[in-house]
């Protein structure tokens, strides 16, 4: 539990408290529409998929291999 939530930021659990949010709103409204949504955005930061502040894009790993010049001939 404690590795699963280590990777948790700010947003995440923003959008999950927002998630929530929406649907105790959607029960007490009685709209069922609120409560798909919330439970949407509720699970959105519980699996981990979506967009959040950092964006979609993943870390790209370093490495220090060198890469090699190509060389290329001519072919007629």
């Amino acid at each position: 539990m404690k590795k699963y939530l280590r990777n948790w930021d700010v947003m995440r659990i923003l959008r999950l408290i927002v998630g929530i949010f929406i649907i105790v709103h959607g029960i007490q409204a009685k709209e069922w529409l609120f409560i798909a949504l919330g439970g949407l955005f509720s699970l959105m930061p519980l699996l981990n998929i979506g967009c959040g502040a950092s964006g979609c894009a993943t870390a790209v790993p370093r490495s220090n291999k060198k890469i090699e010049d190509t060389t290329y001939e001519e072919v007629h």
